[in-house]
């Protein structure tokens, strides 16, 4: 284990005998740290948190701090990182809340730049970039494969599907489905993300029926319950519909359109 004289280390905190915790970082108490994990200088890290192997933590990294939410009074709520994130300068991540399921999470593989901030109870999946500023208020939801480029914001309680692109400075109020990209200020949807599911290896075939699905939802003119009844018929031939397909069923704040 590797750390600087000037850290200050909880007795309680949990850390591996490979971590590595930089100058004039401060580790809490009820803090669990894996394998490989480098934590950089001038880090805050309290908690009730759990981070995984092999993660860089950059400079000034914030993660486990209370929830900002005037409610909380106390009550445990945990942070929790998964493996092989980066997570680079002056980010914030807050713990959950007693009634919004106790957890914040973070999976595995994502990259996240500097001064991103998610909130309390929010769940992000695995393979994500938060680039520069991207902000997640409490109790959203980022799918798999989501980018989110500099300056977006996700408005409380919203679900970003896996495989959206958020445009920069996009201002998320309403649910993003599976695949679809937006842009400008409130985040109209304006089209599919082709480049990004051509680089994940998707074929040529499934984008034309990822594409056919966008054109029935966003493009045909017709009301939303019509528009599901012609998705339930293209859900037949591909998976990747019917997981649009779900996601826009499922939505609880109603879809961006």
């Amino acid at each position: 284990m590797s750390i600087h004289v000037t850290a200050i280390i909880d007795p309680s905190a949990q850390l591996h005998a490979s971590v590595v915790i930089g100058p004039y970082s401060i580790i809490g108490a009820d803090v669990i740290i894996g394998e490989g994990t480098e934590i950089g200088p001038h880090c805050v890290i309290t908690g009730p948190t759990r981070i995984g192997r092999n993660n860089k933590i950059h400079s000034h990294a914030a993660l486990g701090g209370d929830p900002q939410d005037k409610k909380f009074e106390g009550e445990r709520g945990e942070l929790i990182i998964g493996d092989n994130n980066t997570i680079r300068e002056f980010t914030t991540f807050n713990r959950g809340t007693g009634d919004g399921g106790g957890v914040t999470r973070i999976g595995d593989n994502n990259w996240i730049m500097a001064y991103v901030h998610i909130a309390h109870d929010c769940i992000v999946g695995n393979n994500t970039i938060f680039a520069n500023n991207a902000s997640l208020a409490g109790h959203a939801i980022v799918e798999d494969w989501v980018i989110m480029a500099g300056f977006s914001g996700v408005h409380q309680f919203c679900k970003i599907g896996a495989h959206a692109f958020v445009g920069m400075g996009s201002l998320i109020s309403a649910d993003v489905p599976p695949f679809v990209m937006t842009g400008m200020q409130y985040a109209q949807p304006r089209s599919i993300n082709t480049e990004g599911l051509k680089r994940r290896g998707f074929s040529p075939e499934r984008i034309k029926q990822i594409k056919s699905a966008y054109r029935t939802v966003y493009m045909s003119g017709k009301p939303l319950a019509e528009a599901k009844i012609e998705l339930q018929a293209l859900a037949l031939q591909s998976e990747d519909v019917r997981q649009m397909l779900d996601f826009i069923e499922s939505s609880t704040r109603g879809i961006a359109r």
